[in-house]
């Protein structure tokens, strides 16, 4: 049976990538679907929110698409579809923003996103490149993902939930930050899944068999 994946459109920078490796990783299996129409993302079987950029330019740009965000309520917490965002995606699952002043999320997992610090001057902000997970949980999406895993991130904020147990991977990079979050069926990752080659393949591959 051939599953719908509602790929959330609202105009973010890796809408492609993302919509090339899902379509990768389902091996015909599953129809990856770029949309923003809400009827299509209400009924969908699992839903991805990309997102590059600062949070709060994300955030009003979904808000902008009249019921999206309604829809993805709708599907998420209504019918119990399995939920993945990625990056930014990840980081508007968070209660608030706090880039240029304070930005309220979809608050499905609460917690605040907040700007990497680091009193080393040889850590560079953004946070680019290949890093290392660490703190792997047994969470089923991580799966084969294991401490020491490299994945590939670019990002200068990220997403602190409030209940630890919220975090399924940390990575360090100046401090100790959450690599991603998983409540329920709903999960995200900071890294990029679509430019971490066969593990970020993996990750989406086990998303898409997913069943919270």
């Amino acid at each position: 049976m051939t599953r719908n994946v509602a790929l959330i459109n609202y105009g973010s920078g890796n809408l492609r990538s993302a919509e090339k490796a899902l379509v990768r990783a389902a091996g015909g299996t599953s129809e990856i679907v770029v949309t923003d129409d809400p009827d299509v993302i209400a009924v969908a079987d699992r839903i991805v929110l990309p997102g590059v950029g600062a949070f709060a330019a994300c955030m009003s740009a979904l808000e902008a698409r009249g019921g999206v965000i309604e829809a993805m309520t709708e599907a998420v917490h209504g019918k119990g579809a399995p939920f993945l965002g990625i990056c930014v995606g990840m980081q508007l699952l968070a209660s608030r923003g706090l880039e240029f002043g304070e930005t309220p999320g979809l608050d499905w997992i609460a917690g605040d996103v907040r700007e990497l610090a680091s009193d080393d001057p040889a850590v560079k902000i953004p946070h680019m490149g290949w890093n290392s997970l660490i703190g792997v949980t047994n969470q089923p999406l991580l799966a084969g993902l294991n401490n020491g895993q490299t994945v590939y991130f670019t990002h200068s904020f990220a997403f602190f939930p409030k209940d630890e147990a919220d975090v399924a991977a940390y990575v360090e990079h100046g401090e100790r930050f959450p690599a991603a979050v998983a409540r329920g069926n709903v999960a995200g990752v900071q890294f990029h899944p679509e430019k971490s080659q066969a593990s970020g393949l993996s990750l989406l591959a086990r998303f898409l068999e997913w069943r919270p």
